[in-house]
C-alpha cells in the first residue's frame, strides 16, 4: 500500500465531507493505493456518523473512535499503530492543510529518501499577535533546544516512512515534537516542505494560547527525556552526590573549626549559632533527596507498566 492518510479530529462535522472528497480526488488522480484513517478524539457532534458513512461506501476508509477526548498525541499514537502504508501522511481535519500537498510529500519520502518531512506554513492566515508571534518564538526555542532545524514544528501536515511511526512513542502532548522523537530514535534524514496554509473555513480552533505554554513545558520534558530518560540516575544521582559532598565538607569544616578553637583556648561559638551550618545541613538533605529521586527513577523505569493511554469505543474496517 502506498499511503496511509491519518486524520485526528475533534468536532469537525462541517469540514469532513469536503476534506474526504478532496483526498479521494488526489488519490485517484495519482493512482495511489491508500487507506484513510480517521481518529475521532471524543467528538460530541455528528463527526463519527459521517466517518461511518464514508467507511460504508469505501472500504479504504477506516475509523477509530475514542470513548472521550484523550488528546491529539493519543489519537496519532492509535493511528500510527494501525497504519499499513509505506508512507504515512498526517493532516488536520479543519481544511487548513491542503490534500494537494500529498504527492509532493510522498515524492520526498519515496524518491528523495527522507525519513520524515514536515510541512512549513510559511505564509499563515492566523492572528499575528495570538498565534504567529508566539509560534515563531516557540519554533526558535524548539530548534535551539532540540537541534532539529525545522521552521514549523506545529504544522500538522507531515509525511513519515512507515518504519519511523512504528519506532517512536507519542504520548502526553508530544505530537509537536515528533521530529525530535524521530531524531532521538535514530532517523536523521528529516526534511521540510513549504506548504499552503488555508484560512479556517468552518468552526473555531481547538487550541488557544495555552498550547504554547504547554509546548514550552513539553520542550523541557523532551530535552530531559532525550538526555536522561534512560538513566535518570546520571542527572539526579550526580547532582545529589555533589550537593551532599559540598554540604558534608562544609559541616565538617565548621565542626573542626570549633574543636580547634576549643583546643587552643580561643573564643568560639555554638555550631548552631553559625548560619553556614544550617546552609550546609540543608545542602546535605537536598543532596540526599536528589540522589533518592534518581534511584527511584531507575526503579520506576525498570518496572513501569505500559498500559494504554486511551480507550477505544469503536473501530470500523480494521
Amino acid at each position: 500500500m502506498n499511503l496511509s492518510i491519518l486524520i485526528p479530529l475533534l468536532n469537525e462535522e462541517e469540514s469532513l465531507k469536503e476534506l474526504y472528497s478532496w483526498i479521494i480526488k488526489v488519490m485517484q488522480s495519482n493512482n495511489y493505493s491508500y487507506e484513510i484513517i480517521f481518529v475521532d478524539d471524543g467528538s460530541t457532534d455528528d463527526s463519527w456518523n459521517i466517518i461511518e458513512s464514508f467507511s460504508n461506501e469505501n472500504p479504504n476508509v477506516k475509523g477509530i473512535r475514542f470513548m472521550k477526548n484523550f488528546g491529539k498525541s493519543q489519537a496519532l499514537h492509535a493511528g500510527f499503530a494501525k497504519a499499513q502504508g509505506d508512507v504515512i501522511i498526517t493532516m488536520d481535519a479543519d481544511l487548513q492543510d491542503s490534500p494537494d500537498e500529498i504527492p509532493g510529500l510522498y515524492e520526498m519520502i519515496t524518491a528523495q529518501k527522507f525519513d520524515l518531512v514536515s510541512g512549513w506554513k510559511k505564509k499563515r492566515y492566523d492572528s499575528v499577535v495570538a498565534k504567529n508571534l508566539p509560534s515563531k518564538l516557540f519554533n526558535w526555542a524548539a530548534r535551539k533546544t532540540s537541534g532539529v532545524e525545522l521552521n514549523d514544528f506545529n504544522c500538522g501536515l507531515k509525511a513519515y516512512k512507515n518504519t519511523v511511526v512504528k519506532n517512536i512513542e507519542v504520548s502526553g502532548e508530544m505530537h509537536r515534537y515528533i521530529p525530535v522523537l524521530a531524531k532521538n530514535a535514530g532517523f536523521n534524514k528529516i526534511g521540510e516542505k513549504v506548504v499552503i496554509h488555508q484560512a479556517r473555513k468552518y468552526g473555531e480552533t481547538k487550541f488557544g494560547m495555552e498550547r504554547f505554554i504547554n509546548g514550552f513545558l513539553d520542550l523541557i520534558t523532551i530535552w530531559f527525556l532525550s538526555r536522561f530518560g534512560k538513566r535518570p540516575m546520571h542527572l539526579f544521582g550526580a547532582m545529589g552526590s555533589v550537593m551532599f559532598i559540598i554540604g558534608f565538607l562544609s559541616a565538617a569544616y565548621i565542626g573542626i573549626s570549633k574543636l580547634y578553637h576549643m583546643y587552643n583556648g580561643m573564643k568560639y561559638s555554638l555550631v548552631t549559632s553559625n548560619p553556614w551550618f544550617f546552609i550546609a545541613l540543608t545542602t546535605m538533605i537536598l543532596g540526599t533527596q536528589l540522589f533518592l529521586a534518581g534511584f527511584l527513577g531507575e526503579i520506576i523505569l525498570r518496572t513501569k507498566n505500559n498500559e494504554a493511554r486511551y480507550k477505544v469505543a469503536r473501530e470500523v474496517n480494521f
